[in-house]
């Protein structure tokens, strides 16, 4: 039997496991190799777990290859002072108590390699390293670093250590290293993409998902069922954080896309958070944008399935304060605004099995969203020629020429066509449109026999969309495609039903009805033979705000599972003269509670979209007296709606016994008090119309 030490042994283990980083061990051999070493630091930085220190083991073995000594030395093991770092290469370089490293690093005539691992423990010593020891040793002597900060604005702004510094920023695995790895740990291979889409390829994490396999034996990987990995990655990630404000904010950072220091005060309701965010952007495992913070995606998703396992009510709480920040910042922004924030509120959606497949994360890489002009109309033809066929092509100029104000068109930063996204406004269109579009005119018979469209409505069928390499498959394209659906629906004024067309419904199934858009199969449709399904949603029955509580709700409750939304009464889409004759009733018996809880206004888009969808009746009852409260006090701020106000606060929210006493009261001619009356009834009744068939509460 071969003798081994257990040195010897952890070495052959450690080479056998360690996979990847061909480019970072390139660059070491090449500076071994050289006649003279091309730089004297090597500088290696990235977050916690993702495998300096099996890099630095890596190159010590590297360099035994070459028969170059190399020695490690771990910070942590030692005082961040020049003595106590002496101390530590005079034991490594095995030379006698009282002898100089200095001086024997500064007369060495052969190659050396000094690995320093967590050199962020060595920041006091930094200055020293630099411009006192390094300037003594031999040209022969190569010092690596390996940290989590990338190097000191000194040593990269020296144009003397520009020349003889290197630095690697080192980054994950890809996926076929991870899956390497995998394999060399046993891991089945059918839950390697299970493993992936939680690790992003972070070496520690496959590490530590390895071992649980090893412990356990097959079985199906969920991050949230294995919390001893979290916890394990989180004190990799976090260490000592200072208090449970700076947990919380690492939590909201982990939850929203983009963190900024105003999301940051929304989500954790604390006013100053100047100091919370700077603690935040020192961190070695968060990045910053134009836009905000955000942490390595390990980080993030370790964060994440850590506060819902951990604390869910207080997830579900972050996920609220989120959701009602985008949104009052979608009404308040420009277009280009919008998509942003917009993105932003799907992303808090990202982690639901319904949505996760569906979408590129990313903002869209160099796409921007452009209107239409007239030299893109051949090409935008030819698009959709090559996916659609001749047919489909002329329909689309058709409506290139009727609506051309609604084409979406997605460019790159060279302005070429990428995608294109075409909104029909059926509410615009005359009978020899749809003689001309047989599927926009079913549609428009669907809506006359089933939703009819009242005074002042709008409806959208989105016919064409689809991006240049892709049509219609997952991409940046297509996510940016969704957003501008999106943005249609939250955004446009009296906007009451949409429909959206796709060629591939069993795959885009499972995020469509994640989106409360039904399937309407009589609707589908051919073009040269190819079939295409549509899908629709009533924005009357189910309001964007009702809507995005649903999907809100839908997301707080997955756990992998399709959500079922709890049973609740049905909205209902009142006429305008029942809608008029509802506010009438309930002007009336303002100030009877049970009588309002039997008004259809009850069950409208005006009170889901003010009290919420899911609320109980007593609190719509509330919704709806407030409203009509908040309705009327608003006329009291206009010097000509003054008589008006006069006339309703003294008949239904105070009221005099009777209207003659009212009139008495304000001093006016009973007649005169009648006429302000009928014209502060009719003034409310308009606003409050015009806000049930229109949009996103303001």
């Amino acid at each position: 039997m071969t003798s081994h030490t257990v040195v010897e042994r952890l070495s052959a283990a450690r080479r056998r496991q360690f996979v990847g980083r061909t480019g970072e061990c390139d660059l070491f051999r090449h500076a071994l190799s050289a006649s003279e070493l091309p730089f004297q630091v090597l500088h290696i930085f990235g977050p916690g777990g993702v495998g300096k220190t099996s890099l630095l083991r890596q190159f010590a073995q590297i360099a035994e290859e070459f028969d170059v000594y190399a020695t490690l030395i771990d910070a942590r093991n030692i005082d961040a002072s020049p003595d106590s770092f002496a101390t530590a290469l005079r034991t490594t370089l095995n030379l006698d108590e009282h002898a100089s490293p200095i001086n024997v690093l500064a007369q060495h005539s052969k190659p050396l390699v000094i690995l320093i691992d967590t050199y962020e423990a060595l920041t006091p010593l930094d200055g020293w390293l630099r411009e006192i020891f390094l300037p003594q040793v031999s040209a022969n002597v190569m010092l690596v670093l390996a940290g989590r900060e990338m190097p000191s604005m000194v040593w990269r702004s020296d144009v003397g250590w520009q020349a003889l510094m290197q630095m690697i920023s080192l980054r994950n695995l890809d996926p076929d290293e991870s899956r390497a790895y995998l394999h060399q740990r046993g891991v089945p291979v059918d839950q390697h993409q299970a493993v992936l889409d939680f690790t992003h390829g972070h070496p520690l994490a496959l590490s530590l998902v390895a071992d649980v396999f090893a412990q356990r034996g097959a079985f199906a990987f969920q991050p949230e069922a294995t919390p001893d990995i979290v916890k394990t990655l989180l004190e990799q990630f976090v260490q000592k954080v200072p208090g449970p404000a700076h947990r919380a904010a690492l939590e909201a950072c982990a939850m929203a896309r983009l963190l900024s220091e105003s999301l940051l005060g929304a989500m954790l309701g604390i006013p100053d958070m100047h100091e919370l965010f700077q603690w935040l952007r020192e961190l070695s495992f968060i990045d910053a944008d134009r836009y905000g913070l955000f942490p390595h995606d390990l980080a993030r998703e370790a964060l994440v399935a850590d506060v819902r396992w951990r604390n869910p009510d207080w997830y579900a709480e972050l996920h609220r304060r989120a959701r009602d920040y985008y949104k009052t910042h979608i009404l308040q922004s420009s277009d280009q605004e919008q998509r942003r924030f917009l993105l932003d509120l799907i992303y808090l959606h990202r982690d639901n099995p319904a949505v996760r497949p569906f979408f590129e994360w990313q903002e869209g890489g160099n796409l921007f969203t452009d209107s239409m002009n007239d030299d893109d109309v051949p090409e935008l033809l030819a698009l959709i020629e090559q996916h659609e066929g001749v047919e489909s092509a002329r329909i689309a100029a058709h409506w290139f020429n009727r609506q051309p104000r609604n084409v979406v068109v997605l460019r790159d930063v060279q302005r070429h066509v990428q995608a294109l996204l075409v909104p029909v406004a059926l509410h615009e269109t005359e009978p020899e449109d749809l003689e001309i579009d047989l599927a926009l005119r079913a549609a428009w018979r669907y809506l006359l026999k089933h939703v009819p469209l009242r005074s002042g409505e709008r409806a959208t069928y989105f016919r064409f969309w689809m991006a240049r390499e892709t049509y219609q498959a997952v991409s940046p394209a297509q996510s940016r495609i969704f957003i501008s659906a999106v943005q249609h629906y939250l955004i446009t004024q009296g906007l009451a039903y949409t429909f959206f067309s796709c060629a591939d419904p069993d795959f885009w199934m499972p995020v469509l009805s994640y989106a409360d858009l039904a399937r309407i199969p009589e609707l589908d449709f051919e073009v040269e033979g190819r079939r295409y399904a549509i899908f629709g949603h009533d924005w009357r029955v189910v309001p964007p705000a009702a809507w995005l509580e649903l999907l809100a709700q839908r997301e707080i409750g997955a756990r992998g599972v399709a959500y079922t939304p709890p049973q609740r009464e049905a909205w209902i889409v009142l006429s305008e003269s029942d809608f008029a004759q509802a506010l009438q009733d309930a002007l009336r018996n303002y100030l009877r509670s049970d009588v309002l809880a039997k008004n259809p206004l009850l069950r409208s888009r005006l009170i889901a979209e003010h009290a919420g969808a899911d609320v109980d009746v007593p609190q719509r009852v509330e919704a709806l007296q407030i409203l009509l409260r908040e309705t009327i006090d608003a006329l009291h701020k206009g010097p000509r709606d003054t008589k008006l106000y006069r006339a309703l606060y003294h008949t239904y929210l105070q009221p005099a016994p009777t209207q003659e006493q009212a009139a008495e009261l304000l001093d006016l001619p009973f007649s005169t008090f009648r006429r302000h009356l009928k014209s502060g009834v009719k003034r409310v009744i308009d606003l409050l119309w015009s806000r049930e068939i229109g949009q996103l509460e303001k």
